[in-house]
């Protein structure tokens, strides 16, 4: 996961408990994923829609390059 080690990730994983706490972690865990998962929500729904209108465009033209009549 983003070129990190398992050491890496642990040492991160101490130093966020130390600064925000255990109480805290939790919540900042959940809010993070729901902003990973927004993202993810947002970027498929662009990409949905660029494969749209590739689509379209493709439709209305012809194999040898001219708009269909």
């Amino acid at each position: 996961m983003f070129g990190l080690g398992w050491q890496e990730l642990l040492i991160i994983l101490i130093i966020a408990l130390i600064i925000f706490g255990p109480r805290k972690l939790p919540e900042i865990g959940k809010s993070l994923g729901q902003a990973i998962n927004g993202f993810k929500e947002s970027t498929k729904k662009a990409s949905d829609e660029v494969k749209k209108e590739v689509a379209d465009i493709e439709k209305t033209v012809n194999s040898d390059g001219s708009p269909k009549a």
